[in-house]
């Protein structure tokens, strides 16, 4: 989705390159400048520092004093690239493309018999993310049956016990769209779990 930080008037945002059709083992951190020179920096290394001495070590000004060592060029570039492709097709389309087949991924996915879609069952407050559990088949189960029909999901807790603990389970299975998905693959997806219901469930 297009955001603008400066009108949301943050005064952090963490950005993942692999979240933004990018490389993995690189992001950014968006810091106010005030913020910024009150914070300390969390490595030391090359390039960050401005003097040290025995007693003291004084630091580069922002945002050079967090950027310690060698920078992973090779992950720069790529993300470079990514949010060039994205800037190209524009953030409005691509956040239009994904209100689309988030619609159409929550409806096929609650067409299912057993299915329980964890959060909203409509599009507002929700990205192309959808986490669900189906009748007590465990995810572990659903995403090895779906992976042999060429459809790959996420299971297991997703680094959110707690809130899997807020709707009673200990896991889900998770579908994730992006502006590459089209509608036939959210169908085949739901084909897929079609094959999982009567395989666990008869």
């Amino acid at each position: 989705m297009p955001l603008d930080l400066h009108a949301l008037d943050v005064d952090v945002a963490a950005l993942s390159a692999h979240k933004m059709c990018g490389p993995t083992g690189i992001g950014a951190l968006y810091v106010r400048r005030e913020v910024a020179e009150a914070l300390p920096p969390a490595l030391v290394g090359g390039s960050m520092v401005a003097d040290v001495a025995m007693e003291t070590t004084t630091y580069q000004d922002p945002p050079l004093k967090f950027e310690a060592g060698t920078q992973p060029v090779a992950q720069i570039a790529g993300w470079k690239a990514a949010v060039e492709f994205l800037s190209g097709i524009g953030m409005e389309r691509v956040a239009a493309h994904e209100r689309h087949i988030t619609e159409a991924l929550i409806d096929a996915i609650s067409a299912i018999d057993g299915v329980r879609l964890l959060g909203p069952a409509h599009t507002r407050d929700r990205v192309a993310v959808a986490a669900f559990t189906l009748g007590d088949v465990h995810p572990h189960d659903i995403g090895q049956v779906l992976d042999a029909t060429d459809v790959a999901i996420r299971v297991g807790h997703h680094c959110a016990i707690p809130l899997h603990r807020f709707f009673g389970v200990r896991a889900s299975a998770r579908a994730s769209a992006s502006l590459t998905t089209t509608v036939d693959e959210i169908d085949r997806l739901a084909r897929g779990l079609e094959q999982v219901r009567q395989f666990f469930i008869r």
